[in-house]
């Protein structure tokens, strides 16, 4: 492995799960983008995690872009796609999932499950998906009115609208959708105690990965249970399609339930809060949403841009390469910051000013190259259908504490968003 050499300049570590905990670290990400833009960070023991070897950290734009898209480079499938090294015993496991494959391999599992993200069948949902941030945002204002005033907008409003709405495009029963939720905050928010719960140990008193074979069954069993009954009681969801599919092996299916349910929440459940958070903290962007002077598509963009749902992917060099004008050896993990990508000077004017109107807008935040995020058409549409319906029944934001953001460098996630609401008809709620 490749190792920064004697005296070489000290760099901001953006490794640390804490040090997302007040939102993303841009002085950090400036600093890196213009004087370390491919830079070593070392993986030291946090949380109770044990230390790593070290890996590349990747914070301009264009090189993020170059690293996803050359797989034949930096690949997914040598040491999967997060930065922990996975258990030895555990990657052959874990290299069974799309996400974590090379061409051609991928290429394969990705035709085959977008069989059942087609845009016909996600755009049927538009309308259920419209009823439901209706009513939660509706049941939020009831509360607003019978309480105080704020509401809590990832408890009563975000989190719910991503597990329904996912729910309902892979056809899981309502009596198990909670454990959706359940398993997300699992495998998502293993690093922060709020989210994660006391952790598992291992045979050797370290925290049990979440993401090993051994803590999954759970949700593999309720994976093949879940697709029997698709065979026998076929719908028009996306698990019906996969279930029913000859060419797709039981343990990929499984690997694509685990996929979908953790990528698929996940995404609009970050993305979602921290897009009204920006819009709470930036009035005048959300009176132009309003008036309709920005279309709320490009809306939709530079939100995901201002807030990326997801943090960082892990690549590892599948041979000796150069990056940023670093020697980048076979074996070394490549990690991409897409979150600092989404603020390179180099790429976008002004890039902590919210332009919602902001066009073009290459933002990394569903990735790129051949693992471009496949719900991303889905997660789109919740997102508009989302801001449509908050423009409509929410005429200010405003911001009632602090939020609190997940501890993760992962994903960048929001815990809490206190807002006190202001219902359309201007009435004056409590407080």
């Amino acid at each position: 492995m490749t190792s920064p050499a004697a005296g070489a300049p000290r760099i901001p570590d953006v490794f640390d799960p804490r040090g997302y905990a007040q939102g993303l670290p841009h002085s950090a990400y400036r600093l890196l983008r213009d004087r370390h833009p491919v830079a070593w960070q070392e993986e030291h023991e946090v949380l109770g995690w044990p230390a790593g070897p070290g890996f590349w950290a990747v914070t301009r734009h264009a090189d993020v872009v170059r690293v996803l898209k050359d797989a034949r480079t930096f690949s997914s499938y040598l040491g999967a796609t997060q930065i922990r090294d996975p258990a030895p015993a555990d990657l052959p496991f874990i290299r069974r999932m799309m996400l974590n494959q090379d061409p051609p391999f991928h290429g394969r599992l990705r035709r085959l499950v977008g069989r059942a993200f087609t845009r016909g069948r996600i755009d049927r949902f538009e309308t259920a998906v419209r009823d439901r941030a209706r009513g939660l945002l509706t049941a939020a204002l009831d509360d607003a009115r019978a309480g105080s005033g704020v509401v809590d907008l990832v408890t009563t409003v975000t989190d719910d609208y991503a597990l329904l709405n996912l729910a309902d495009v892979l056809g899981v029963p309502p009596g198990e959708r909670g454990l959706l939720l359940d398993w997300t905050r699992r495998v998502i928010g293993y690093q922060d105690p709020d989210e994660s719960g006391p952790p598992a140990s291992g045979p050797d008193g370290r925290p049990a990965d979440p993401r090993s074979p051994a803590m999954l069954q759970d949700m593999f069993a309720f994976a093949r249970e879940l697709a029997a009954h698709k065979r026998r009681h076929p719908g028009d969801d996306v698990l019906t399609v996969l279930a029913t599919d000859r060419e797709l092996a039981t343990l990929e299916l499984e690997m694509f339930f685990f996929l979908l349910t953790i990528a698929g929440n996940d995404t609009v459940r970050s993305a979602a809060p921290g897009g009204l958070l920006a819009l709470a903290r930036h009035p005048d962007a959300y009176r132009a949403l309003r008036t309709g002077a920005v279309a709320t598509s490009s809306c939709v963009e530079e939100l995901l841009r201002w807030h990326p749902p997801v943090l960082s992917f892990r690549r590892t060099a599948a041979c000796d390469t150069e990056l940023g004008g670093r020697p980048i050896r076979a074996g070394d993990k490549v990690v991409v910051f897409h979150g600092s990508a989404n603020y390179d000077e180099r790429v976008f004017a002004a890039p902590h000013r919210l332009d919602l109107a902001r066009t073009p807008n290459p933002h990394v935040s569903f990735g790129d190259g051949p693992h471009v995020c496949l719900g991303a058409h889905l997660a789109r549409l919740q997102l508009r259908v989302l801001y449509e319906e908050t423009r409509e029944l929410l005429p200010v934001l405003e911001l009632a504490a602090p939020p609190r953001y997940l501890v993760s460098n992962f994903i960048h996630g929001l815990k809490s968003l206190e807002l006190r609401l202001r219902p359309a008809d201007g009435d004056h709620l409590p407080g």
